[in-house]
């Protein structure tokens, strides 16, 4: 079955960098796109960046200038390079990958575990 996992979450200081991963694995046919939400306790899930697999990529404004998403297609990973970073970054980060997989043959959306960020002094 697919599967997403992430890892690079953890606790910075205000002003500091993470890296986060996602590796994709699985009967994939296909891959569309991949990014990655955030979600804050007692707010909703939120788009934090995405990456398409011809490279194009969108932002949310909170994150824009700080945060930049790349990808590897060969080994079917994303990263997530977080710089600057503030206590409003505060949440657990989630995977999101738009793929097909060979066991269904139609698009559908994938999710890993969440990786807790905390960006506390």
């Amino acid at each position: 079955q697919v599967q997403l996992v992430e890892s690079g979450g953890g606790l910075v200081q205000p002003g500091g960098s993470l890296r986060l991963s996602c590796a994709v694995s699985g009967p994939i046919f296909s891959i569309h796109a991949m990014g990655w939400y955030r979600q804050a306790p007692g707010k909703q899930r939120e788009l934090v960046a995405t990456i398409a697999s011809g490279g194009s990529t969108k932002y949310a404004d909170s994150v824009k200038g700080r945060f930049t998403i790349s990808g590897d297609n060969a080994k079917n990973t994303v990263y997530l390079q977080m710089n600057s970073l503030k206590p409003e970054d505060t949440a657990v980060y989630y995977c999101n990958a738009d793929l097909i997989s060979k066991v269904y043959m139609f698009p559908s959306d994938y999710w890993g575990q969440g990786t807790q960020v905390t960006v506390s002094s």
